[in-house]
């Protein structure tokens, strides 16, 4: 996933996702511990698109290619503060 488009349009697609599980947990059509682990993980995707297209933009601004941005583990995405 390098392409900014496909980016955007994977966040949309999480999104989606976020919103069809909070409604299927509304319906009762899962659990509050399957709602609960699927959006954690969705989560996390959404912050690493998110770190992703930060840093493609930074690259760019200072002159370089931001193709050379690259996914970075959840573990270093989620350990921010801010």
């Amino acid at each position: 996933m390098t392409d900014g488009q496909s980016i955007l349009d994977r966040i949309r697609e999480l999104v989606e996702e976020e919103r069809q599980l909070r409604e299927q947990r509304a319906e009762s059509e899962i659990s509050a511990d399957d709602e609960r682990s699927r959006l954690s993980a969705v989560e996390v995707e959404l912050d690493q698109c998110w770190d992703l297209l930060r840093q493609r933009r930074a690259l760019r601004e200072v002159g370089k290619d931001g193709d050379d941005a690259a996914v970075r583990p959840a573990s270093e995405v989620e350990g921010y503060l801010g």
